[in-house]
């Protein structure tokens, strides 16, 4: 079974020793690099989208110090995961590299369609209904499914894709979709049933480790319709694997202008008290991935002020290399960005020789992490 393992994602950090020891992080199975490589584009039906291929940025990243690779069925109708397989031939082929250095994860739970661009709803019941992965009662919007045959199918899928034969880490993708539109007991049933197929796929070899990528869901207030809490997510994962369940890690938005995971305690810990969400999963044993650490680029409608860069440590750097840099010095395993060009890599891989902005810089802009 190849997969990421200690020893490689060590032998790989063994490859940059100049950079700064704050650059990788031990996550009590692997070392990850602090920031890592995701592969998502907005608006996927704009057809230039297909036209841009993240190839040559998988290769610079991986050569560079990035061995951590985020991707998901659904992006760009799968054309990221087929970009992704070609990137990794290449650097299996042709650079030296080895699949024990690389931590690969994707995403399953969006209904991922096909390019060219198909009708949707004919692939859906073509593929997907035809085919037993799901019914219609168990498609919410047309666009999101947690029927455990389906999220059986897109992590064999994924694989195909990506030319592996296992995924080290698998993500249940946005559950808070069907809240709204399900009730919420149903939704948690099916959350339950994903865990438990996700144990199955761990005991075949078929994932290495399993977690859940939300968007807002772990960040609302607890009275939100959409609202997920970590203690209950944690609670289904012992019903679904025992004590020893593979539930290993959480994807949440957190940047300069989402820094809810940080400062907002809305999650209650089991001492009945309410904890940021970084700071929960510290308690719940479970590793962050800080996604968006650039807000899609959204954080850049102004110069940051000098403030900021000094505070983060990074002064000489530009307010992309200040706002990764905050990404990735709060707590979080690695911090994904998205990018298309090498040199765009290239530019974000200088943060590898600086160690992490300190506690008192952060919390002289953003504050502490307390508990209510």
């Amino acid at each position: 079974m190849q997969r990421a393992t200690k020893e490689g994602t060590f032998a790989y950090l063994k490859r940059f020793g100049r950079f700064s020891r704050d650059f990788y992080m031990y996550d009590g199975e692997l070392f990850f690099s602090s920031l890592g490589l995701g592969t998502f584009r907005r608006e996927p039906y704009r057809e230039e989208h297909y036209l841009l291929n993240y190839r040559d940025a998988l290769i610079e990243a991986v050569c560079g110090g990035i061995n951590h690779i985020d991707t998901a069925i659904n992006y760009r109708y799968q054309v990221s995961e087929i970009e992704i397989g070609e990137a990794l031939k290449a650097l299996f082929e042709g650079h030296g590299f080895k699949r024990e250095e690389l931590i690969i994860a994707s995403k399953a739970g969006f209904i991922p369609l096909e390019f060219p661009f198909p009708d949707p709803y004919r692939w859906i019941e073509s593929q997907m209904i035809e085919q037993g992965l799901t019914c219609k009662e168990e498609i919410v919007i047309d666009q999101h499914c947690m029927s455990p045959q389906f999220l059986r199918w897109s992590v064999e899928r994924s694989l195909e894709n990506m030319g592996l034969e296992t995924l080290d880490i698998c993500y249940l993708h946005n559950p808070e979709t069907q809240l709204g539109y399900v009730d919420r007991a149903l939704v948690m049933r099916r959350i339950r049933a994903a865990f438990e197929t996700f144990e199955q796929l761990c005991d075949e070899g078929k994932i290495a480790a399993y977690g859940v990528a939300a968007w807002n869901g772990f960040l609302y207030e607890e009275e939100h319709m959409e609202y997920l809490s970590l203690r209950d997510i944690v609670a289904l994962a012992k019903e679904a694997g025992g004590e020893n369940h593979r539930l290993r890690y959480l994807q949440s938005p957190f940047n300069l202008a989402k820094t809810h995971a940080l400062n907002y305690p809305n999650q209650k810990g089991e001492d009945g008290r309410y904890y940021s969400l970084l700071e929960a999963c510290a308690r719940y044993g479970l590793r962050f991935i800080a996604s968006s650490a650039l807000l899609q680029m959204h954080l850049f409608k102004g110069r940051f002020s000098a403030t900021v860069r000094e505070a983060l440590g990074a002064a000489e750097h530009t307010d992309i290399g200040a706002a990764l840099q905050f990404a990735r010095s709060c707590g979080a395993v690695s911090a994904l960005f998205g990018a298309v060009d090498p040199l765009h890599v290239k530019d974000n891989l200088l943060l590898s020789y600086l160690p992490k902005a300190r506690h008192e810089g952060i919390s002289m802009l953003f504050g502490g992490q307390d508990a209510l």
